[in-house]
């Protein structure tokens, strides 16, 4: 069994920083991908970035600059670091995780449970 529990949410004002944390933990061999995305009220969820195992990122456009994913391996877990955050910004921010539970295993995704940031002007 494998959890994916996300922390850091909050509300912040128009040009503030939060630091997001998801840490899985259980039944993991390997993680492969760790990933944010995030859905705002009314909206589909947007991929906002993704981090692989060798450490190479990649973000949506609308938050190239201001976000920065990093993870700590030893401690399977993936951080979202939010700067000059924007009223636009606002939504349930989750994390998912590629992984495998056994040497010989096919790669399962988990999510997190979600967790709000909400940015006012």
């Amino acid at each position: 069994q494998v959890q994916v529990v996300e922390s850091g949410g909050g509300l912040v004002q128009a040009g503030g920083s939060l630091r997001l944390s998801c840490a899985a933990s259980g039944s993991i061999f390997s993680i492969n991908s760790m990933g944010w995305y995030r859905q705002a009220p009314g909206k589909q969820r947007e991929l906002v970035g993704v981090i692989t195992s060798g450490g190479s990122t990649n973000y949506a456009d609308s938050v190239k600059g201001r976000f920065t994913i990093s993870r700590d391996n030893a401690k399977n877990t993936v951080y979202l670091q939010m700067n000059s955050l924007k009223p636009e910004d606002t939504a349930v921010y989750y994390c998912n995780v590629d992984l495998t539970i056994a040497r010989i295993s096919p790669t399962y995704r988990y999510w997190g449970q979600g967790t709000q940031v909400t940015v006012s002007s």
